[in-house]
């Protein structure tokens, strides 16, 4: 226990600062123990007779998948997502994001292991919100994100948790891609890498985990579903390029506020229209919910921004993961702007 609580204080996803902020180093402290604490290992829950039917063949797809990560894709081969907890709750945790009125830089937040990032995080949600209203206080614009899952980069036995085992079958699958990649390479103080990074080892990993064992109903469903991610994407990339010139505009503040407003108002209008097209699908209504700000878009861009250039970087690799893996951690080791060149550079 006690060595648990030291290295909760230090986990950087968890949320912990190297401050003297206590409450927030024991709530991060308290969170993670209780989660450990609540997994038990799959084989149990699947031995179990009173396991819920339907939780019984989600716990084996998540086990077959958790096996063909390791043996197929060349990520981590150790305890993480095998075991299995039960929250009670919609979320593992709930990020803050927090920006300035006139600009889409997120604020960062530094810690011992993983450096900066650009989130603070809570196991409760209204400690979450607490916090990002004390930053509205003080001029920040803020975007509460509930999180289904997070990972510890090998602290810990990352678990399966309740608050994604019930995704589609390839949206499970992508998630436990996802966050397995943060184990192969994490860039202390470089969140969008890092999410990009993995972001791109999820859009591999699915592509090959379909090609073996998904059938057609499956391949149709995450189709539909990555094309809604894509022009979810796109929707909100062309709409930080709006607010970009907005922001280096000569105007007045007031005037860039103005034009600012008039951006979010548009975003809104084509959303809305987007979900005619998608014939009223409204999976992203909850990213609308809240009054949106540069730190909603900021914080999609993290996961986003560098995804291209992963993907060139690929296939420069042949499409071999583990070449691939090799290849991001020798960028991981070059100067910011020599990565920024690298994941900006067109193929010629």
């Amino acid at each position: 226990m006690r060595r648990l609580l030291l290295i909760a204080l230090v986990m950087a996803c968890a949320g912990c600062a190297l401050t003297a902020d206590v409450p927030y180093y024991w709530q991060s402290a308290r969170g993670q123990f209780s989660l450990l604490s609540l997994a038990r290992p799959v084989d149990d829950w699947l031995a179990d007779p009173g396991t819920d039917p339907r939780l019984r063949r989600r716990l084996e797809l998540a086990r077959d998948v958790r096996r063909y990560a390791s043996r197929e894709l060349g990520l981590p081969d150790n305890r993480s997502y095998t075991r299995y907890a039960e929250l009670g709750r919609p979320f593992v945790i709930w990020n803050v994001f927090a920006a300035p009125a006139l600009s889409l830089e997120l604020k960062q937040w530094c810690f011992p292991v993983a450096g900066c990032v650009t989130y603070r995080g809570y196991f409760d949600r209204d400690a979450a919100e607490t916090h990002a209203a004390e930053l509205r206080a003080q001029g920040w614009e803020t975007y509460v994100a509930g999180v289904p899952a997070y990972s510890t980069l090998g602290w810990f036995d990352d678990p399966l948790l309740s608050t994604f085992i019930h995704y589609p079958e390839a949206e499970l699958a992508r998630l436990i891609f996802h966050e397995l990649a943060h184990q192969v390479v994490y860039l202390k103080g470089d969140s969008a890498f890092n999410e990009s990074f993995a972001t791109a080892v999820e859009e591999a990993g699915v592509q090959r985990w379909l090609q073996a064992h998904g059938d057609s109903a499956m391949h149709a469903r995450y189709a539909e579903f990555a094309q809604r991610r894509r022009q979810f994407v796109e929707l909100l990339r062309r709409n930080r390029i709006r607010l970009e010139q907005v922001y280096r505009q000569s105007g007045s503040v007031e005037e860039r506020l103005s034009a600012k407003q008039a951006v979010f108002a548009e975003l809104r209008r084509e959303y809305e229209q987007l979900k005619l097209a998608w014939g009223g699908f409204a999976g992203y209504d909850r990213w609308f919910a809240q009054p949106l700000g540069n730190a909603h878009l900021a914080s999609v861009a993290t996961y986003t921004v560098w995804v291209p250039g992963f993907r060139r970087l690929l296939a420069a690799s042949g499409g071999d993961l583990p070449r691939f893996f090799e290849a991001v951690g020798r960028l991981a080791e070059q100067p910011a702007a020599q990565r920024t060149q690298v994941l900006t550079d067109q193929p010629r």
